[in-house]
């Protein structure tokens, strides 16, 4: 039996990174040792999604891989470089060199992440690059993965398509602008049913909140959304 390349799977909890992780636990062409997020440390959430801690502490239970947080208070590229470096520096110790991202086709990302990663010696690898990204979100809906949305940048999306289901009709009346997977930040999802989840992940609905974007911690926000006047927040709530 050929041993797999060890791996990190980073883990936003959307829908991207629950059907690209469906994806590489299928093809078995890496052994997926953890799953890394990053979280902001003052209000114990995802960065860029919203998520509360507790509903990414279920979402990787129900998976069952080890869980591994990158905390950032500062929202800069600095403090998030040299904690990122820290935490993977500590995982090539144990014979892992490869890390996994659910990116589609943003080049200056994929070029940013190569980069940082080679300063230590570790490749990362991109399972969905330049696939199509209407037939990825089809082919999501059509394995039966529940996701929602959970945040969106009033650029492209109000708030009135927070909380919507990721479906067939949600496909169908996105604007054109929009692309269909969000990978521009139109949108983020927290994805709470699946084939990679043990059990379904109950959550309920809560407050719906706005954030504008100089209150956002995130040095770059103003440059990668120029147009946009911050993001739209439905907050989830864990259920007992």
């Amino acid at each position: 039996m050929i041993d797999r390349p060890k791996a990190v799977f980073c883990w936003s909890g959307g829908k991207d990174s629950a059907f690209c992780l469906s994806k590489v636990l299928e093809e078995r062409l890496y052994d997926i040792k953890y799953l890394l997020t990053t979280l902001n440390e003052r209000f114990k959430r995802v960065s860029m999604h919203g998520i509360r801690e507790e509903l990414l502490d279920q979402q990787t239970a129900s998976i069952g891989i080890p869980l591994l947080k990158v905390s950032v208070s500062e929202g800069t590229n600095v403090e998030y470089e040299r904690q990122m470096e820290s935490v993977l520096l500590g995982v090539q110790s144990k014979g892992i060199h490869h890390v996994i991202f659910g990116d589609i086709y943003l080049e200056d990302l994929r070029q940013y992440r190569e980069k940082n990663l080679a300063k230590i010696g570790m490749e990362a690898v991109f399972p969905l690059w330049k696939m199509d990204t209407r037939e990825l979100a089809k082919e999501f809906i059509s394995q039966h993965f529940q996701a929602i949305v959970c945040c969106t940048n009033d650029a492209f999306l109000g708030k009135e398509w927070l909380g919507r289901r990721i479906d067939d009709v949600f496909l169908q009346e996105l604007p054109n602008t929009v692309d269909p997977c969000g990978e521009n930040g139109e949108y983020h999802t927290f994805c709470y049913e699946g084939s990679i989840f043990r059990n379904k992940i109950k959550f309920t609905m809560g407050d719906q909140v706005f954030k504008p974007l100089e209150l956002l911690e995130d040095d770059h926000s103003q440059q990668q959304f120029p147009t946009s006047k911050g993001f739209w927040y439905c907050d989830l709530l864990p259920m007992d």
